[in-house]
């Protein structure tokens, strides 16, 4: 396996997601404006859509500076005009951490985990934010995982072991198991990209095997829930939809990273991404069909009230609540 610098510096970016070290953030605090908190203060959001009940819960929200590396392919003052162009700061990113519940057939699906006590100050807070939403942490029925950097997995296993949802299933795509699970592209990555490989590991090793459940991107979970190739960000990355046509939602994880940037701009590449040319193809492929669809979409970095449709832009697209 071939790794130039420019795979070194992404992977170790990677790496820190993957560890959950508050990889967006360098400073860490709570919403600050209406564009990272709900109007009532909640932490969560519900939409009933046709059969199912869809619920936006927080694990808080982080700060990072912004600079130069946040988006790779553009300039920092384009960067800076977008946001002020949309009445947001320019010196800092306030990064949400948003997982959804979809609530059918009568049981409770969580898309993605968030921190737990794995991460810094302002994060972890979605048991709490459950527990307002009337959702008890323990009567998760299963769990849906995107893709496993950090900020989405740890909130299986806290700092001390302890498993968070010892009686749920747990969904991991295929392509994303055997990409984090391979102990020799581990050994051959850059020393600062294994922090991701090792923190998959202390997240699964000795999970119990009979919760853990592979799945092939574009299959159908339970005969209900839809996931969608989104590869780019990671190899297996993946998207999570239900319903159909207006009373779809779908939720793009970190097909998009903070919305107000990559959803206006496609093609600019957030550091994360793994692959990032894929990543701008893909994200540029799915706007446009969630666009054409008109279904209710929500993403991993997406401020609460976290329900917005994809609108079409002469340049690109927005996402608007």
């Amino acid at each position: 396996m071939h790794l130039t610098r420019r795979d070194c510096f992404r992977w170790g970016s990677a790496a820190l997601a993957t560890a959950g070290l508050s990889a967006c953030a360098t400073h860490t605090t709570t919403a600050s404006s209406a564009r990272t908190a709900d109007a009532a203060g909640t932490g969560f959001q519900r939409k009933r859509l046709g059969p199912a009940t869809i619920t936006a819960v927080s694990d808080g929200v982080s700060r990072r500076p912004l600079d130069a590396s946040f988006v790779r392919n553009a300039p920092l003052a384009q960067v800076q005009a977008t946001l002020a162009a949309q009445k947001l700061p320019t010196t800092h990113i306030d990064v949400p951490y948003t997982c959804y519940v979809i609530e059918t057939q009568g049981k409770r699906y969580l898309l993605d985990t968030g921190f737990a006590d794995n991460g810094g100050a302002g994060t972890g807070l979605l048991h709490t934010h459950l527990r307002a939403a009337g959702i008890p942490p323990e009567s998760i029925d299963t769990i849906i995982l995107s893709h496993l950097h950090g900020d989405h997995i740890n909130g299986l296993r806290r700092k001390s072991g302890e498993l968070v949802y010892p009686q749920a299933t747990v969904y991991v795509a295929q392509p994303e198991m055997a990409f984090w699970g391979d102990d020799a592209r581990m050994q051959a990555a850059p020393e600062a990209a294994r922090g991701g490989f090792q923190n998959v590991r202390r997240v699964f090793n000795g999970y119990p095997q009979d919760k853990l459940k592979l799945f092939a991107p574009g299959t159908r979970i339970d005969g209900v829930i839809d996931t969608l190739p989104a590869v780019g960000h990671t190899p297996g990355h993946t998207a999570i939809a239900i319903g159909s046509g207006k009373d779809r939602f779908t939720f793009i994880a970190d097909t998009t990273n903070y919305p107000y940037l990559f959803v206006r701009h496609p093609s600019w590449h957030v550091m994360f991404d793994m692959n990032p040319e894929q990543a701008a193809a893909t994200r540029q492929a799915l706007l446009a069909q969630l666009a054409k669809e008109g279904g209710w979409v929500g993403g991993f970095h997406f401020p609460l009230p976290g329900f917005g449709h994809i609108h079409t832009r002469s340049d690109g697209f927005d996402w608007v609540t």
